[in-house]
């Protein structure tokens, strides 16, 4: 079931007109803007957009003139996880496996000290269910927000278009929920239960 929603939510996402692609992008950094999200020093992870992802170019381009440490996640393929290297304009990149430019050389930072991480998704619904690309590599990365009650360490947002929202998605016991998700009309504010 996820493997066909998963599948008919991408094709709805890579046929969004590049016009449309490039105003949602946009609104949605000025939607964390005005949610002061973006605060001088502030540790954030965001994710670089694949061709058919909500483009993420304005949000880290703002977050570098409101003066935050911007990190870009970089796949461990032993591990299957992510780590978090930071970028700022000239930074040299690579392509991974998957396609996507990672920034090399830079300093590195572990998941757990950051403090705001953006990440890319399929899907979602209001109690911070996420339907990512099936890697799990974000599941993973931050397994350790599902052991831990006191200290909870980065909030999680997704970046999404506003059709991606779904009623309800069947979690799994791995799956790590959202905080909030923010979409061109704005910002969902998921029921974690916490």
């Amino acid at each position: 079931a996820r493997r066909a929603l998963r599948a008919q939510l991408r094709a709805r996402r890579k046929a969004v007109d590049p016009l449309e692609r490039a105003r949602a992008a946009h609104l949605v950094a000025r939607h964390a803007d005005r949610a002061h999200l973006l605060l001088s020093g502030r540790r954030i992870a965001i994710y670089s957009a694949m061709r058919e992802e909500l483009d993420t170019a304005p949000l880290i381009e703002l977050a570098h003139r409101r003066g935050c440490r911007v990190f870009l996640p970089r796949v461990d393929r032993r591990t299957g996880g992510l780590h978090f290297h930071e970028t700022h304009p000239g930074v040299r990149e690579r392509i991974n496996h998957l396609g996507i430019p990672e920034p090399e050389g830079t300093a590195s930072i572990g998941a757990r000290w950051l403090d705001l991480v953006l990440m890319p998704l399929v899907g979602f619904d209001h109690h911070g269910m996420r339907l990512g690309m099936g890697g799990g590599y974000y599941d993973r990365t931050f397994a350790w927000r599902n052991l831990r009650r006191a200290w909870r360490g980065p909030r999680l947002i997704g970046l999404a278009y506003s059709f991606q929202q779904l009623p309800v998605i069947e979690g799994a016991a791995h799956d790590v929920r959202l905080d909030a998700v923010i979409t061109e009309k704005g910002i969902v504010r998921c029921r974690t239960g916490s």
